[in-house]
């Protein structure tokens, strides 16, 4: 790092031995939510921070506490704990705390289910300053008495509107319950539902809102297309697109773990590569077989890998330059997170979608969610289908909807009329007040 980066982070508050550490994890200029919410951080305030993964966030909150851990602490236990989603999220979070801590005497513990309690209880043993934990196996160590969260300083809810789509709403309760009310809490989330803001106002002292998402939820960075095409084609459709785009790294996102699994063997038989190139993960598969999965993946063996939304979450591989959603996605949010798994750090990336005929609603529904048109994108062979129902009058549209003078027609069947557009789940928190112009999309 040359010294006008030095200067960079030295503005932020950082000690030597910070970032001494920044130096040799290579990071060579501060990204905006670190510039943002270090220094806010260090401050001791609460701070509630909209950001996706792929900004840096995970640095700009394990800095901070391990500016705090390097200071006398009162002992009884550890002082700090980040709580993730994923198992695989965890051994990320960890694998940063090791990186930056290098050179300190902080230990950092990762606790998850699919892995034997016992190594974990005998780790817990060591007094670790920091724990990064799932919350189902945090609530476990609780109960067996092996984590106890009394001289809890600072406290980390990291990607919460994941956590509370996956149910944990109820163990994220009470564990911050638990927690000492004197700690400091950090909220990321890539989104902030109302859910999100309970959770913030429940459980943070005057949190200060800072926005990171930049350029709307899916950033310009990243190209997003979509095709038409018959379910029964889906695959075929795949196999061409990979051969055309000749992918650096892909994910590949299938709504079901059989859907996955069925997926995976086909590619890794059908492709004229070496099959190992392709991988698949989701919440069946022990976690031994998913630590190597993902290994494989982030060291550029795997390829091609086709993924759960459960674990697509915990997918942070900078070098994904191609996310295609063999399936379109269930929920709109969901569909932010996967095409979030490009574009990382600032690099380019390119989203595809496969869209049935009777899924045109949700991919309308998906660009009134990121406000964005999505473009069409054709294969020779693969041509949009001719199934298109009768145009719709224009007076049929919901009102406060602009047409887009080069767009298709709008469908005419109103049970498949889109919802009414949504002020951006932050609205009124994070000062986004502007909805959402879109139109209806034909097939």
């Amino acid at each position: 790092m040359g010294d006008q980066s030095g200067a960079d982070f030295r503005s932020l508050g950082l000690s030597e031995t910070s970032l001494a550490a920044v130096d040799q994890a290579g990071y060579t200029m501060p990204t905006p939510v670190q510039a943002g919410l270090i220094p806010r951080a260090l401050a001791g305030v609460d701070v509630l921070g909209q950001a996706r993964t792929g900004t840096g966030k995970t640095a700009a909150f394990v800095l901070p506490i391990l500016e705090r851990m390097a200071e006398p602490g009162r002992g009884g236990g550890p002082r700090a704990l980040v709580l993730v989603p994923t198992r695989e999220l965890a051994v990320q979070v960890k694998d940063e705390f090791d990186k930056l801590a290098e050179g300190s005497r902080i230990l950092c513990v990762a606790v998850y289910g699919g892995k034997p309690i016992k190594g974990q209880i005998d780790k817990l043993a060591k007094h670790p300053a920091v724990v990064v934990g799932t919350p189902g196996r945090i609530l476990d160590h609780m109960s067996r008495g092996t984590i106890t969260l009394s001289a809890l300083e600072i406290v980390t809810l990291d990607e919460a509107d994941r956590m509370l789509d996956i149910g944990f709403r109820p163990d994220i309760e009470k564990i911050l319950r638990r927690c000492p009310e004197s700690r400091q809490t950090l909220l990321l989330s890539a989104t902030v539902p109302p859910p999100v803001q309970k959770l913030a106002t429940r459980y943070m002292r005057d949190p200060e809102i800072m926005d990171f998402s930049t350029n709307e939820l899916a950033v310009e960075t990243i190209e997003q297309r979509y095709f038409t095409v018959d379910p029964t084609r889906k695959f075929d459709l795949l196999e061409r697109l990979i051969e055309r785009e000749q992918p650096r790294q892909a994910i590949v996102f299938c709504r079901t773990k059989r859907g996955t699994d069925k997926v995976y063997e086909r590619l890794a038989r059908r492709r004229s590569r070496r099959p190992d190139e392709v991988a698949c993960i989701h919440g069946d598969l022990s976690q031994s077989i998913r630590d190597r999965v993902m290994r494989a993946f982030r060291d550029g063996s795997v390829q091609i890998l086709v993924a759960t939304d459960v674990v697509g979450r915990g997918i942070d591989v900078s070098s994904v330059s191609h996310i295609i959603n063999y399936d379109i996605p269930e929920f709109c949010d969901d569909y932010v997170h996967r095409v979030g798994r490009t574009g990382r750090m600032g690099r380019e990336g390119i989203a595809f979608t496969f869209v049935g005929p009777e899924e045109g609603p949700q991919l309308t529904r998906i660009e009134m969610r990121i406000d964005r048109l999505l473009a069409r994108d054709e294969i020779p062979g693969f041509e949009a289908f001719d199934r298109r129902p009768k145009p719709a009058p224009v007076e049929a549209l919901p009102t406060g909807f602009a047409r887009a003078e080069a767009a298709p027609a709008p469908e005419a069947a109103p049970e498949a009329a889109p919802e009414p557009p949504r002020k951006p789940p932050a609205a009124t928190l994070l000062g986004k007040g502007r909805g959402p112009k879109r139109h209806r999309r034909a097939l």
